[in-house]
């Protein structure tokens, strides 16, 4: 049994104002090449097929033609796609049950009520059936009525709503299990997860869920972290990450689709097939001079180290020429001797940092209810 596992593919992202429709139609036109070439029998994508829960009529045409693509090169393939936290859970959730009968499963919601459990999906091969669970990103509001409440009535934190969802599931240990989900999943083994600019973060990683939770899976196809980066360490567990990078904070990454084969049980191996970009996201420090003697149509962050002052209509002027896809210009400024003490600069701290270092000592109660305050307005961005 082969798939591929991808993740993440914030359609109708802009990259600093910068519109990426055509990367992403490059991009997308890559995967469905390699599933062509490749033929899996299953592609599954774990969550953030949009980059808002509206999408532009754009983005969805994009959805569409990517789709279609997809179904052409796997005429016989199963098509199995979640949502992830920028994506309208109820939107994606559209015509369900109509498209999984062409073998397109898309899934937006989890189970929400006690006789409903998460969506599974079986193929079956020459070592026996592989069962797929789709779990959607899930919050705790969504799934009380399956989960229930803390004593005071509270919502269960995300953590213990996940356990509890995959807990209830009658889960046959002895057949070949795969989890398909969209979650902040920590390591169990102490290892630090990369994120980057562009995910959601919430103050105190108040979304994130042990992932000892995997260890019922023979691969967990993880979304939601756009480094792609192995879980405990472990091929079996994976971030595949963004097949095309969304931040500054991403440049150099080596993107691809993880090709997933799964043999007899406790059998599994992981390829990644690379991704080459129409332009990449690259960071460049130098003079200007220098700069300018290695033109490129990369999108590029460009820091210059010049100590003499410089004009800057004309620095801009020169670099823009050089660099049509110019994401932003820095200066790198000289460390200089701090009598105060060891500041860190304001561009480098959270939201809840800078509104901390403004506001001074903060009693628990209130550190708690800032906290709560910072994460819903950003839970409010992401569905802008």
């Amino acid at each position: 049994m082969r798939f591929f596992h991808l993740s993440d593919l914030h359609i109708g992202l802009k990259l600093v104002n910068h519109d990426l429709k055509e990367d992403q139609t490059f991009i997308l036109r890559q995967i469905a090449d390699q599933a062509a070439q490749r033929q899996p029998d299953a592609v599954v994508i774990a969550g953030d097929i949009y980059d808002k829960a509206i999408p532009a009529a754009e983005a969805v045409a994009l959805f569409d033609e990517f789709i279609t693509q997809l179904r052409n090169a796997l005429p016989q393939g199963e098509i199995m796609l979640i949502s992830g936290n920028h994506d309208s859970a109820q939107r994606v959730d559209l015509f369900r049950q109509v498209l999984a009968r062409h073998k397109i499963h898309l899934i937006g919601l989890p189970p929400r009520r006690p006789e409903e459990y998460i969506t599974q999906v079986t193929l079956t091969d020459s070592f026996g059936p592989v069962n797929f669970y789709l779990l959607p990103f899930v919050k705790p509001s969504m799934v009380k009525e399956i989960t229930g409440t803390d004593a005071k009535g509270n919502n269960l934190s995300y953590d213990e709503a996940v356990h509890a969802l995959l807990s209830r599931e009658n889960i046959d240990t002895d057949q070949r299990n795969v989890l398909v989900s969209h979650q902040f999943y920590l390591s169990t083994a102490g290892q630090d997860i990369v994120r980057s600019d562009s995910e959601s973060i919430t103050v105190g990683n108040i979304d994130s869920v042990n992932g000892d939770i995997l260890e019922l899976f023979d691969y967990a196809a993880l979304g939601h972290i756009h480094k792609p980066q192995r879980l405990n360490g472990q091929d079996c567990y994976r971030y595949c990450g963004t097949p095309l990078a969304c931040s500054i904070s991403e440049a150099g990454q080596e993107k691809g689709i993880i090709e997933v084969e799964l043999g007899a049980k406790g059998e599994v191996n992981t390829t990644v097939l690379p991704l080459t970009p129409l332009h990449a996201v690259r960071k460049i420090q130098d003079t200007l001079e220098n700069v300018l003697t290695s033109p490129s149509t990369d999108y590029v962050s460009i820091t210059l180290t010049d100590e003499d002052d410089l004009d800057i209509f004309d620095m801009h002027d020169r670099l823009s020429a050089a660099f049509p896809n110019l994401l932003e210009i820095r200066r790198a400024v000289k460390q200089k001797v701090n009598y105060e003490g060891a500041d860190i600069p304001q561009e480098q701290l959270s939201p809840f940092e800078l509104c901390k270092t403004f506001l001074g000592e903060l009693e628990d109660a209130d550190e708690a209810l800032l906290a709560d305050i910072i994460n819903t307005v950003q839970d409010k961005r992401t569905e802008a």
